[in-house]
């Protein structure tokens, strides 16, 4: 059957649009940071016209957004939203939902359920802490993997391989005298964290703040999300790491049992 030529020149037209398009969102997506039009022009080799043009349609349908100051682009959590996270087909939100806030419950502190998306942590549900005090971040928050408890137990938990392809990925920035920034340093730590089944973050990426998390796992004991809890450092002192680190871990591996009936 022949085709109608309109289609045929609609089709012409519209590939090249879409595959700027595809090539905006995955560079958006390794540069947390956001980008300005002339930074995705030169490295996509894309006129700005093209750019914005596009950008402003990405913009209108919520896969991302532009500082009005800084003018940079930035990928928002749609996609998150678009195809969450699941297990064998059972959203990786739902099934969590019960072990989190017995989580939050148990500690009095914020809770909040992650996954590892490139070399960052973005959070995908939270609830917040019973104190009138209390940490929060926006739901699709990123933060890096090497300096946050989360990320930390999830690196832990993955097959050696691809541990240590993103490792080796990473660029380590020192956010506080704590952060870690070597990859030798953050490979032992990830040997302890796996031999002690949870994560802390010890004022690592915030001065004053700290976290505790441990894994949720599959079937072979691979991470694919984690637990964390988040509060202010006189609440989570050192030397509570060990018990509030065992109850994390147990409300975790509930979330566990839950996804792999």
């Amino acid at each position: 059957m022949s085709v109608p030529r309109t289609n045929l020149k609609t089709d012409a037209a519209a590939s090249p649009s879409l595959q700027r398009g595809i090539a905006l969102l995955e560079y958006l997506a390794k540069h947390s940071h956001g980008c300005t039009l002339s930074e995705l022009s030169e490295q996509l080799s894309i006129p700005q016209a093209s750019l914005l043009r596009i950008g402003k349609a990405l913009e209108e349908m919520g896969y991302v957004s532009r500082d009005l100051t800084t003018k940079k682009f930035y990928l928002t959590n749609r996609f998150l939203q678009l195809i969450p996270p699941s297990v064998q087909d059972r959203p990786l939100s739902e099934c969590a939902i019960g072990p989190m806030r017995e989580l939050r419950d148990m500690t009095g502190e914020t809770t909040q359920l992650c996954c590892l998306i490139d070399t960052e942590i973005v959070i995908l549900e939270q609830l917040l802490a019973r104190h009138a005090f209390k940490y929060s971040a926006e739901i699709g928050a990123r933060a890096p993997c090497y300096s946050c408890a989360p990320g930390k137990a999830i690196a832990a938990f993955l097959p050696e391989n691809e541990r240590e392809d993103l490792v080796n990925r990473i660029r380590f920035k020192r956010f506080t005298p704590q952060t870690i920034t070597s990859k030798r340093a953050f490979l032992n730590e990830l040997d302890l964290i796996h031999q002690r089944g949870y994560a802390i973050d010890h004022e690592e990426g915030l001065t004053g703040i700290r976290c505790i998390a441990a894994p949720i796992r599959d079937r072979n004991g691979i991470a694919i999300a984690a637990f964390t809890i988040t509060g202010p450092a006189e609440r989570v002192p050192q030397d509570e790491y060990e018990s509030l680190g065992q109850i994390v871990q147990s409300r975790a591996n509930a979330a566990t049992a839950v996804f792999n009936r």
